[in-house]
């Protein structure tokens, strides 16, 4: 039979099965539609069975390709290669290869690379200390050698209270101008002229007493300003301060048990007034008394000054002096107004600074005897005579008021001006401005003489001077320099400053002129210009 045949009678059949039965029985076809839903629900469940069954082949049959459903395609994903780890050689291989020719080659060349390097690093820090400069060894220095010293010589005068409360009150205004010590005094009973009737250890009535005297000196420490005692004798007499000759070893016995007492209450040093006299007088009992100021304690944050005032104004005498008296510190006369030009006053320091150390100098214009600076080189000098004091070689000593120009008024203890809720008219105003700007220019000046080691201790070198006319380096090792120059005339001048120790220009730092460069301004050291009673303080850098 040929494959057409075949086929022809396979459709003859198809089509006999899809003809209708009609004789067939009616709950017969109801059981065959059930069995039909039955079969049909079974063969679903068997294909959700092999859908879920793996699409891998068993055994070592070849992966079968990813069945379809409904347009979906299953994949296999395959997991991840699990990472490998680079455990490095072990012991014996590490043994192995670090025996090996080259590897004992290159362990010694980086040994000998090492150590070159750690040599030159070596030979170079020493060759930069060697070539650098050496910074100069700083000097010995005390308390009252860091700043002002400020002079009080009448407590009623000084304060509203006018008595040592008063002054307490008044303890951080001054240390707002950088003072390092308090001269107080004299304060003790002593009726002019009496010697009899001299009482050390006593506080005046009108001074205040010992208890307020305590609050100062506490108050005063906390303000890290020291308290000086003035001790002069017969401070308020006439016939000298150690009274008649036949007074004197009486006296200065009289005085050693009050030392000892004041000292134990606090103080840190004695001024006294015509030291020459008892030291030549009776030269036993006052070694004893500088002994028990100076020796008193040997710690040096707790060391005492013993200072010595002189009216003597010769430069020579006063250095004379400073030898025989071995005090710590000798207020004179040398810088005293009126009393020589301009070019005789820097000879005397000169011949002071070559003479001594500068931590043994001291310079002072007025006080109780002489009066303020205001009144002694009139108003329009006082900030060019605080900026002489402030920058020679040595301690500075202000008195009361100076810094703001208090003037004299018929007595040489005129009350102290301070500010006030008062109102003021247009002259008190004005005067109220000056005052404060010279105050102002003081405290500048005595805080940057606290800092800078040039103007502290720096040598001194003196540049120019004439009757008129001064001009002074102050340097120290490797800081900033400092140049002070004065014009004393009533006409301008031009000072040519050169030298091998200075540049062409340097810059200002203050100045009395309100007219003159502005700070941190470069003036002209060759043609350096100055107005009629000008000063001014300019500054260089060291350049090696």
């Amino acid at each position: 039979m040929n494959t057409e045949e075949t086929n022809v009678e396979l459709k003859d059949a198809e089509t006999k099965d899809a003809e209708p039965k009609d004789a067939a029985d009616p709950a017969q076809v109801a059981a065959d539609a059930d069995a039909t839903e039955a079969d049909v629900s079974e063969a679903d469940l068997d294909q959700e069975e092999q859908e879920k069954q793996p699409m891998t082949g068993g055994g070592d049959q070849a992966e079968e390709a990813p069945a379809e459903k409904n347009g979906s395609v299953k994949l296999k994903i395959p997991e991840e290669a699990e990472e490998v780890k680079f455990t490095g050689l072990n012991k014996e291989e590490l043994l192995r290869v670090a025996g090996t020719p080259g590897w004992v080659r290159t362990r010694w060349a980086l040994l000998v690379v090492f150590w070159l390097g750690w040599l030159g690093m070596l030979a170079g820090a020493v060759l930069i200390i060697l070539r650098a400069p050496r910074c100069r060894d700083l000097p010995a220095t005390d308390w009252w050698n860091d700043g002002p010293l400020y002079q009080i010589g009448s407590i009623q005068a000084f304060s509203d209270a006018g008595d040592l409360k008063g002054l307490e009150q008044k303890v951080s205004s001054l240390s707002q101008l950088k003072v390092k010590g308090l001269v107080v005094g004299p304060i003790h009973v002593a009726p002019a002229d009496e010697a009899m009737n001299l009482r050390f250890e006593e506080i005046s009535p009108e001074a205040g007493n010992l208890e307020q005297f305590r609050g100062l000196v506490q108050a005063a420490h906390k303000k890290g300003i020291s308290v000086v005692l003035d001790l002069t004798p017969n401070y308020q007499g006439s016939s000298g301060p150690w009274f008649a000759n036949i007074s004197v070893t009486n006296v200065a016995e009289r005085l050693k048990s009050a030392l000892v007492f004041w000292l134990d209450e606090g103080v840190d040093g004695v001024q006294l007034s015509g030291v020459e006299r008892v030291a030549s007088v009776v030269p036993s009992l006052w070694t004893d008394i500088r002994a028990i100021v100076q020796n008193g304690t040997d710690k040096p944050s707790t060391k005492r000054v013993l200072i010595g005032v002189t009216e003597r104004s010769s430069a020579e005498d006063v250095s004379a002096l400073l030898s025989s008296t071995g005090v710590d510190l000798l207020i004179s006369r040398v810088l005293r107004p009126g009393h020589a030009d301009a070019a005789e006053h820097a000879q005397s320091v000169q011949l002071l600074y070559s003479s001594h150390s500068q931590t043994k100098l001291a310079w002072s214009l007025g006080g109780r005897a002489e009066g303020h600076l205001a009144s002694l080189v009139g108003p329009a000098l006082v900030k060019t005579h605080q900026l002489l004091l402030l920058t020679l070689p040595g301690t500075p000593v202000i008195n009361y008021g100076d810094e703001i120009g208090l003037m004299d008024e018929a007595t040489k203890f005129p009350r102290m001006l301070w500010d006030s809720d008062k109102e003021l008219n247009g002259t008190e105003q004005e005067e109220r401005a000056e005052r404060l700007s010279c105050r102002g220019f003081f405290r500048s000046l005595s805080e940057l003489r606290g800092k800078e080691r040039s103007l502290l201790f720096g040598d001194f070198l003196l540049l120019s001077n004439s009757s008129s006319s001064l001009a002074y380096l102050r340097v120290w090792d490797q800081s900033e320099r400092y140049l002070a120059a004065f014009n004393w005339a009533e006409e301008a001048a031009e000072l040519q400053l050169s030298g091998a120790a200075l540049p062409r220009q340097a810059a200002v730092v203050l100045s009395t002129d309100s007219g003159a460069p502005p700070a941190d301004r470069s003036v002209d050291l060759t043609k350096l210009q100055l107005g009629p009673g000008q000063a001014t303080l300019l500054r260089f850098p060291y350049t090696g």
